[in-house]
């Protein structure tokens, strides 16, 4: 396990979350954004994050805490992050913690939204599901990611494209080159969708989408044509849309690559609760299994 790209995986979350969360909802901006700023449609401040990070959080805490995934103790965590900011969190995973606080069993209430809305191929699970690559070995990567986008996102799409950026962050993790463990994420994914549009991604256009298939193509086309971490972060955020979630996601992957030692300086310097999420990283890579 190389513990750097460990941290920088978790913590480029952070960063690309933190520097998409004032263009999330806009289009491509007319000058490129290229340091931490402030506002947009949720008014953050310089650094401040959204709940992709908050998400994120929660999970590795559940990791940490129980030495594995487990979903009730992921949904109750899920639960105080989102009474922290209950406006960050998209409507997939705001309907299904409405009703798990309301009595309704997680997974009960995650089939009852799908089935209300008519799916719920949404990217919230994508965007969290980064400390399940960087704790587990790539081999048990997918099983976790399933189970754990199930606790909001019933559907198996979704499922399927956390378990791809996931299989990714693993290997690099481990020492794996970026092409090789996306070889090895193409050959372990199961949605044909997904598959199509990431076996030739280039032939796509990247489209910053809440659409988790569309989303993870989006961020995974910007990442492997990216030739260092502040390239990719700052390729993925000015596509704007949502621009928070291809960040984070994009960032995760560029930090499990190129190591927290490629994170530009001035953008530590101002992510929001820096030293918790530091701290938080180091002992989830502290833990992770080879």
């Amino acid at each position: 396990m190389l513990k750097t790209h460990g941290v920088g995986a978790l913590i480029g979350l952070a960063i690309g979350d933190a520097m998409g969360a004032p263009l999330e909802g806009l289009h491509p901006p007319l000058m490129t954004v290229t340091e931490m700023e402030g506002g947009g449609i949720h008014d953050v401040l310089p650094g401040q994050y959204t709940d992709d990070t908050l998400q994120a959080a929660a999970l590795a805490q559940t990791l940490l805490a129980c030495g594995g995934f487990d979903p009730d103790d992921f949904v109750r965590r899920l639960v105080l992050v989102y009474h922290t900011n209950p406006d960050f969190f998209g409507p997939t995973s705001r309907a299904v913690l409405d009703l798990i606080e309301g009595g309704i069993p997680a997974g009960t209430a995650a089939r009852l939204v799908h089935e209300e809305r008519g799916g719920s191929r949404s990217n919230g699970c994508v965007m969290r599901g980064i400390p399940i690559g960087i704790f587990y070995p790539p081999d048990e990567v997918r099983e976790v990611s399933l189970a754990a986008s199930r606790v909001t996102h019933f559907d198996s799409a979704a499922g399927e494209a956390s378990a791809f950026v996931n299989r990714m962050v693993s290997g690099m993790c481990r020492g794996e080159e970026a092409a090789t463990s996306f070889g090895r994420a193409l050959r372990a994914c199961r949605d044909h969708e997904l598959l199509g549009m990431l076996e030739d991604y280039r032939a796509y256009p990247p489209v910053p989408s809440l659409d988790a298939i569309v989303c993870t193509h989006c961020a995974v086309r910007v990442f492997m044509g990216a030739r260092s971490f502040k390239d990719a972060v700052i390729a993925a955020i000015n596509l704007g849309g949502d621009a928070d979630t291809v960040g984070a996601i994009t960032g995760g992957l560029a930090g499990a690559r190129f190591g927290f030692e490629a994170i530009p300086s001035s953008w530590l310097a101002r992510l929001r609760d820096r030293d918790e999420l530091l701290s938080l990283a180091w002992r989830l890579a502290g833990v992770s299994r080879p």
